[in-house]
């Protein structure tokens, strides 16, 4: 009989071998620097303070998200480890940040920063690195490059697709439109006019003036004046959320009623409409591809019943008012599919191949409709919008879902 055991014994490590070697994922755990059997440490830069101090919520969020999950048991067991810095929404700063991040905690990745120029700032560095830049929080039509920057990728939809499906909505409702536009001179703004106009086509001329800011500065009512003088009664914002809120603010106190479209990164009921006032923001016209947590026609949603269990149990400081709450939710919740896909392989390299094979992935804040999509050619994972405009106390949807690949 014990002949037979310790033939069965062998028989059964010679299995397991075989399997073994057939399947190196059974066979070993593959870590990068900041990935190992307990922790995967994820890295992010915010404006915690500065002009862009609206968006800290974004990042507290996805913190109290990480939480969750650790207090679920985590990604595979392992624990996340976020680390999250403030830049001001300075580049320089950003810059010193993502350093420190890479080359002194030991990050696996970067997830989620926010900004235009600030991401700009430290692309070609991490791309160097070959450290992933993921789900930058910014529309930037750049961050889909995958030839040239194969370690970045984009999350929320253009800032090009956008525009072009303003500039759509605006042919078709008021074709002798003259448009004033208040934009941030900085590449978000940039990017946002060049896809106003592009979506304008041999109708650009329809832009009376476009109307450049300055985030130095403390105000933007001069500016807003300005477009009012050149007879525009269409006005897109393209603005930030202090500078958003300024800007309904001084057309009502000046009497100017155009036709105001505020672009996505500015609808917060919380973090804009509240601030500028409920009265003086009605009608004002977006477009977004998350729901609002304003709007009680979500009530039932079971995704928003996870969302709002979510801000009651780990984020009890957010605004579910707050756009930005909604945002990092989402966001942070596609980095966690990411690394779930990941499995036991944690290299850099593995992370950027499941961030781009993502399919139909649906976050519980997203619309209805819209999923999450990239491959190793597309990292635009989100390229659908609807429109909306504000009214009483939320923002009501209305019109198709708009693919930015068919507003052209």
């Amino acid at each position: 009989m014990a002949a037979v055991r310790f033939q069965v014994a062998t028989l059964s490590v010679a299995f397991a071998l075989c399997t073994a070697m057939s399947n190196p994922a059974l066979a070993q755990k593959t870590y990068d620097s900041g990935a190992s059997d307990t922790e995967i440490k994820i890295g992010n830069i915010m404006p915690y303070s500065g002009p862009a101090s609206a968006y800290a919520a974004i990042g507290k969020a996805e913190e109290a998200y990480f939480n969750k999950i650790n207090a679920e048991g985590g990604i595979n067991g392992r624990k996340i480890k976020f680390i999250s810095y403030d830049d001001a929404y300075s580049p320089p700063k950003t810059v010193e940040q993502a350093r420190k991040l890479v080359e002194s905690d030991n990050v696996l990745l970067i997830f989620g920063s926010l900004g235009t120029s600030t991401n700009g700032a430290i692309r070609k560095y991490m791309n160097e690195k070959k450290v992933p830049q993921l789900f930058v929080a910014s529309g930037a039509s750049k961050w889909n490059d995958p030839k040239q920057y194969p370690w970045t990728m984009g999350w929320q939809p253009s800032y090009a697709s956008e525009a072009k499906i303003y500039a759509k909505y605006i042919m078709k409702e008021k074709p002798d439109a003259k448009i004033g536009v208040l934009f941030q001179n900085d590449d978000f703004g940039k990017d946002y006019l060049k896809g106003l106009k592009d979506g304008l086509g041999d109708k650009a001329s329809m832009i009376v003036m476009a109307e450049p800011y300055d985030t130095s500065e403390p105000a933007v009512d001069e500016h807003v004046v300005r477009l009012k003088t050149a007879g525009a009664d269409v006005f897109i914002s393209i603005t930030t959320p202090k500078f958003a809120a300024q800007a309904i603010k001084k057309a009502a106190e000046i009497n100017w009623h155009p036709i105001h479209i505020v672009s996505n990164v500015s609808t917060s009921v919380g973090g804009v409409i509240e601030p500028a006032g409920y009265e003086i923001s009605q009608g004002i016209l977006s477009a977004s591809y998350v729901k609002d947590g304003s709007d009680p026609q979500w009530n039932a949603d079971d995704g928003m019943k996870k969302f709002y269990d979510f801000i009651a149990q780990y984020d009890p400081k957010g605004n579910k008012l707050d756009a930005g709450v909604v945002f990092g939710y989402a966001a942070a919740q596609t980095m966690v599919k990411v690394l779930q896909m990941c499995g036991d392989n944690l290299t850099r390299d593995n992370v950027m191949k499941q961030a781009a094979a993502l399919k139909d992935f649906a976050p519980d804040t997203l619309l209805p409709g819209i999923t999450i999509n990239t491959t190793p050619d597309d990292f635009a994972p989100i390229k659908q919008l609807q429109m909306m405009q504000f009214k009483g106390k939320a923002w009501e949807l209305f019109g198709d879902i708009i693919s930015s690949d068919t507003s052209h």
